[in-house]
C-alpha cells in the first residue's frame, strides 16, 4: 500500500443531453487537479431510489413478482421505486410498500442502509429500510405500466433464494445484505 492521496476532479463544464423520464444525461467535462488531466464523462442525474423489505409478524418476507423491461425478464424484488421531488426516502418507502403490495406495517419503516448503485456514471442514492409486522390492508394501487404479483417467503428462505439466482436484482441484494448485517438471515 502507498500513501497515495485520491483527488476529486474540478468540475469544468456542465451539459444537460436531454430528459429521459427516470433520469437526466448529461456530459461533465473535469480535470484532474495535481495531473491536469481532462476529459468529458457521461453522468446520468437520477432521483434518490428507495427499496424496503416487509417483513410480515410470522417472519415471513413480501416479495414481489415483476417483469422488467431492461432485461427482458421476471425478476423476484422487494417493493421500491423512485423518491418524488420534497418527498422523504422512509415516506417514499412506505408509499411503495403500500401501492405495490397493500402490506403495512406498524409504526415506521426503518432504514438499514443507503449505497451508490453505479458511482461510475450515476449520481444518486438507494436507501433501503426494514418495516416489521406488516400485514394486508389495501388494495394494490399499480403504476400505469406495473403488473405484480405479490408473495410471502418464510424469510429463512431468502439466503437460498439469493443463493440459487432466483433473487438477484443488486438493490434488492444490497437491501437484503444490509438486513442481514443488522438481522441475520
Amino acid at each position: 500500500m502507498t500513501d497515495k492521496h485520491i483527488e476529486k476532479w474540478d468540475t469544468l463544464e456542465k451539459r444537460k443531453v436531454d430528459n429521459f423520464k427516470i433520469f437526466d444525461l448529461s456530459w461533465i467535462r473535469r480535470r484532474h487537479p495535481n495531473l491536469g488531466k481532462e476529459g468529458e464523462f457521461v453522468v446520468l442525474d437520477s432521483q434518490l431510489w428507495v427499496n424496503i423489505i416487509p417483513v410480515t409478524k410470522d417472519k415471513k418476507v413480501v416479495l414481489i413478482e415483476q417483469y422488467r423491461q431492461g432485461t427482458d425478464e421476471i425478476t423476484l424484488e422487494v417493493p421500491g421505486g423512485l423518491v418524488e421531488s420534497g418527498e422523504d426516502a422512509r415516506e417514499a418507502g412506505e408509499r411503495e410498500c403500500r401501492e405495490e403490495t397493500g402490506y403495512e406495517g406498524i409504526g415506521k419503516a426503518m432504514l438499514l442502509g443507503e449505497n451508490s448503485p453505479n458511482p461510475a456514471f450515476l449520481n444518486n442514492k438507494c436507501f433501503s429500510y426494514v418495516w416489521l409486522d406488516c400485514e394486508l390492508k389495501f388494495k394494490q394501487k399499480l403504476d400505469r405500466h406495473e403488473d405484480i404479483k405479490v408473495m410471502e417467503v418464510p424469510i429463512n428462505e431468502i439466503k437460498k433464494m439469493i443463493m440459487d439466482g432466483r433473487i438477484r436484482h443488486s438493490l434488492v441484494l444490497t437491501a437484503f445484505f444490509f438486513y442481514s448485517l443488522k438481522y441475520g438471515l
